[in-house]
């Protein structure tokens, strides 16, 4: 949690500076890009992992 949070909360019935604005958006954008991150390394583990099941498949298949 940075200094920003701290001094504001969603549900303060204060209005957020720019400058805590301007934080609180970077900090999502920042948490947004590390979650599309991480989903597209499981994305490409997942691919990955059926691609060896299909060719261990073809393997019995065509030994």
């Amino acid at each position: 949690m940075t200094e920003i949070h701290k001094q504001y909360r969603l549900t303060s019935l204060e209005d957020p500076t720019d400058e805590m604005l301007l934080a609180l958006m970077e900090d999502v954008a920042k948490a947004a890009r590390e979650s599309s991150a991480k989903a597209e390394a499981e994305k490409k583990r997942r691919l990955q992992m059926v691609a060896k099941e299909v060719e261990n498949w073809r393997k019995t298949i065509n030994p």
